[in-house]
């Protein structure tokens, strides 16, 4: 009897397709009859799980999730997302439950004929070793993801038929996640530190993902001590610089512990840029840092901006931790050939020393950035060429394991040396070249620390696909993500607040940051100086996704996830 490969989502999909041939086994597609026989059909169907159809919620368009925080702004627009509308049907989950249940399924594959294959000696031990730790590593990540976004979730570990696929229900997420726990300690024992001119994961990258799998399940002892291995690995380090760590050219480096692999010209691979540069460079500035995250970077004496002497509001950028200013463009400073300065209506060309009408203010343009702000961090000039970027996908990075290492073990109240060592690395590293001393971090209060590294992580890891994850594992987007969003008014109503010098923001009054390092813009608001434009709408709901809808009418024995 031939066995046939299937995702609970791609049953639904032979059965939704209407009247179509059903081939269980086409002959260009692997299979365990016609494929898994030579090394390099293993190593082809490896090779796929690096493919970014499989990494939907970190891989679809940059800063996929980032869209769904209180770091981003998308002039007035809110995805269904914010505004509490996430249903079963929304497209997003359904793509994002299959993109893992067919890694998944992949990845089964791959394991089921490894000890076929083991059994025959046709392959080299060491050479099967790898193939089944990239693999176990894949199935573990697959499904860390799945139990994260949404609980209990169908769980198999082998081939799975049709009437199987149809009949299965939601495996408790504990049953789950040790699975998943055993698959990254094969990944671990079966790979090798590093290899020799490939990007492939390696043991470090097993670590890594199982302490952000642990840190997503709260389980602090696993992460401390994954997160503690792979430190103790001594394979990676810091970048030299933050600002240089993102741009594209940057493809190798000793803090990139995880990466996807993409190139135009191989791959046709690329994201639009168009929405993240500004206007005056070509683009649309339809997305933007949010004033949240501008506020929620502390100044360099290490306190924020509603405790610290350092900040002035009329100069918001002034004596700020350096990430900020490499995260979102500094006003009245260079940026793509252009001074950017959002409150002024001509802006010098630097090329050409000519003012020019400024198409990135409002005074002069009605769709340009509501708030003013522009995104700095990973921008590349190579962007203009044509509003397109190949940048690897980048999914894990040392810094975030210092961090994660540190989280843990204050939860732990496990706090000693090492935690503010870990801390203090990532802070250093920022301030590097600055000329100006860091704010090392002295503190032994459990509750301090985890403010500092609350702010820490916020200011080291913005714009990178993390903020979402940290908000729904803290249970924070519920106050987060319910405060309303703000911006400048436009033409004369804008210029009437730059002419009383309550511009960028009202003189003598501080948005408010509580211990989770959450900014409160409302003390801003109540001056009648900057405008609301929209209304953040979470649900509780949404700290898990629904069961797409399909699987259900398909599937009944999927129970759905509660308040959807």
């Amino acid at each position: 009897m031939k066995k046939t490969i299937f995702t609970l989502i791609t049953a639904l999909s032979v059965l939704f397709s209407g009247c179509q041939d059903l081939d269980l086994n086409p002959l260009t597609e692997g299979s365990s009859e016609n494929w898994f026989s030579t090394e390099t059909e293993f190593q082809m169907a490896v090779n796929e799980l690096y493919r970014e159809t499989y990494w939907y919620w970190e891989a679809t368009r940059f800063n996929n999730t980032d869209r769904f925080s209180d770091d981003y702004n998308q002039r007035d627009y809110l995805y269904d997302w914010l505004q509490g509308n996430f249903t079963s049907e929304t497209g997003q989950v359904e793509k994002c439950w299959r993109s893992n249940y067919s890694g998944i399924t992949r990845a089964n594959s791959i394991l089921t004929n490894v000890e076929r294959v083991r059994r025959e000696g046709t392959i080299a031990e060491p050479l099967l070793q790898r193939f089944e730790g990239e693999a176990a590593f894949f199935r573990a990540c697959f499904y860390s993801y799945l139990v994260f976004l949404w609980g209990d979730v169908p769980f198999y570990t082998d081939y799975i038929y049709l009437k199987d696929a149809l009949g299965m229900g939601r495996t408790d997420k504990a049953v789950v996640l040790k699975q998943i726990y055993a698959d990254f300690d094969t990944a671990i024992a079966n790979l090798q530190p590093s290899y020799s001119g490939e990007i492939r994961v390696t043991q470090g990258t097993a670590y890594a993902f199982k302490a952000r799998t642990a840190i997503w399940m709260l389980d602090w002892a696993t992460a401390a001590e994954a997160a503690g291995k792979c430190m103790e690995l001594k394979t990676y380090s810091l970048h030299s610089d933050y600002s240089d760590l993102f741009l594209s050219k940057t493809r190798t480096s000793p803090e990139w512990i995880f990466t996807l692999p993409r190139s135009k010209e191989l791959q046709g691979s690329a994201d639009a840029t168009k929405s993240r540069l500004p206007r005056l460079a070509g683009g649309n500035a339809t997305c933007q840092p949010s004033w949240e995250l501008l506020f929620a970077y502390l100044c360099t004496d290490g306190e924020p901006v509603d405790k610290s002497p350092l900040f002035d509001p009329s100069h918001p950028f002034a004596n700020r931790d350096p990430r900020c200013a490499a995260t979102m463009v500094e006003f009245g400073t260079e940026f793509l050939d252009y001074i950017f300065d959002p409150g002024a209506k001509e802006v010098k060309r630097i090329s050409t020393g000519k003012m020019v009408k400024n198409n990135d203010s409002r005074l002069v343009q009605q769709y340009a950035a509501f708030n003013g702000m522009c995104l700095k961090k990973g921008v590349d000039e190579e962007w203009i060429d044509d509003m397109a970027t190949d940048a690897d996908v980048r999914i894990m990075r040392y810094a975030d394991v210092l961090l994660m290492y540190a989280e843990a073990k204050i939860e732990l109240n496990e706090i000693d040396q090492s935690v503010r060592d870990a801390i203090n690395a990532v802070r250093e590293r920022a301030y590097r070249n600055s000329g100006l001393d860091y704010p090392k971090v002295t503190e032994t209060d459990q509750s301090k620390l985890r403010t500092i590294l609350r702010t820490e992580r916020r200011m080291e890891l913005a714009w990178e696909n993390r903020r979402w994850f940290d908000l729904i594992r803290w249970r924070l987007a519920e106050t987060a993500l319910t405060r309303p969003i703000y911006c400048h008014d436009q033409t004369a109503a804008l210029q009437k607040v730059i002419d009383s010098g309550d511009y960028p923001f009202p003189k003598g009054v501080l948005p408010e940051v509580d211990a989770d390092g959450l900014v409160d813009l409302s003390p801003l608001y109540a001056t009648g100086k900057i405008i609301k434009i929209n209304d953040r709408g979470f649900q509780r709901r949404q700290y898990l996704m629904p069961i797409p809808a399909k699987e259900r009418l398909i599937n009944p024995n999927i129970s759905q996830n509660d308040g959807y």
